[in-house]
């Protein structure tokens, strides 16, 4: 098992920037391919960000490339978010996922094995 908790959320104002972590416990999450996801009120949730075990691959929706960065450290099996030039449209509920023993960035929902409870990022303009 592993267990996902997610902080670093808040109220923030357009233009900011803002940092989540994730912490993983339980079994090692090193080889893990992990993900950020966000869920907006009335919205699927959709993926936002991915990162392969090594930290070498990485994937992003179109939505926030060139403003989010999505980073690991396997030492402290935590993986990070770091999220610039944040727009009103960001504001979700983030949640880190792990997909066990997997070697691909997958996208979809399903094939994330643990999930963390999420943390609220709120955006005004």
């Amino acid at each position: 098992q592993v267990q996902l908790v997610e902080s670093g959320g808040g109220l923030l104002q357009a233009g900011d920037s803002l940092r989540l972590s994730c912490a993983a416990s339980g079994r090692s999450c090193s080889n893990c391919v992990m993900g950020w996801f966000r869920q907006a009120p009335g919205k699927e949730r959709e993926f936002v960000a991915g990162i392969s075990r090594s930290g070498v691959v990485r994937a992003y929706v179109d939505s926030v490339k060139g403003r989010f960065t999505i980073s690991r450290d396997n030492a402290k099996n935590a993986v990070y978010l770091q999220m610039n030039m944040l727009k009103p449209e960001d504001t979700a509920v983030y949640y880190c996922a792990a997909d066990w023993n997997s070697v691909v960035i997958a996208r979809s929902v399903r094939e994330y094995d643990y999930w963390g409870q999420g943390t609220q990022v709120t955006v005004s303009s």
